[in-house]
């Protein structure tokens, strides 16, 4: 499959960290933990292997690529927090300069897992226990799992059905394994995250085509 060209757009990074759209780039990806409130702790992180490969991740047949210590906070979830949501994000960019992005130790910026478009090839950047910095509201952050979608909200060409399928079989896992509902209650889009400044996934995201995928996975 032919997928468009990435196009040079404002910053993901910016756009990710929960700020309006932006009329000049530099890098690009969610929301920072600066989206907490005052008194969140940003605490240095488990040692974590380094470097990508199939090593600790919670999820079978992933990637293990690990954001920046940086980039997210150390918990125990469920047991210092809930899991209570899983949130929907496009990227608005390459899978591989996401993961570049959660890697990078001054983005400020994570998520949980990314998907690939062309063959849904998935990478888990930060475990499922530890709260990733992607919703823009720090409630939020400390109660979801974040799924970065490789693509851009208003290219529905880079939303493959192996996007579709490995992501909702993704979802499914999570949602089993934390006791998620798998309804439009507890599987958001980041645009709906309260006080979100961002749009992703958009209105090109074919939900319904998503839950019936995650219900039947």
């Amino acid at each position: 499959m032919v997928l468009p060209s990435p196009r040079f757009r404002p910053s993901r990074r910016a756009m990710l960290r929960g700020g309006a759209a932006l009329a000049v780039a530099t890098t690009t990806v969610t929301a920072s933990a600066a989206d907490a409130v005052p008194g969140a702790s940003r605490r240095a992180a488990t040692p974590r292997p380094a470097g990508g490969g199939v090593s600790p991740a919670d999820f079978p047949d992933v990637v293990w690529a690990p954001a920046d210590a940086s980039n997210f906070t150390v918990a125990t979830r469920p047991h210092d927090h809930p899991v209570e949501f899983v949130v929907i994000h496009v990227a608005q960019e390459t899978f591989q300069d996401t993961i570049g992005i959660f890697q990078n130790p001054s983005s400020d910026v994570s998520a949980h897992y990314v998907v690939a478009s062309a063959d849904g090839r998935t990478a888990q950047c930060v475990h499922d226990a530890d709260i990733g910095w992607h919703a823009g509201n720090w409630d939020y952050n400390t109660r979801s799992i974040g799924i970065e979608h490789e693509g851009w909200v208003d290219e529905p060409a880079w939303f493959t059905d192996v996007l579709y399928e490995r992501s909702a079989v993704l979802t499914a896992h999570l949602c089993e394994s934390h006791g998620i509902p798998k309804t439009r209650a507890h599987i958001i889009g980041h645009n709906e995250v309260p006080g979100a400044t961002h749009t992703d996934p958009g209105p090109l995201w074919d939900w319904e085509r998503y839950l019936d995928l995650v219900n039947s996975a």
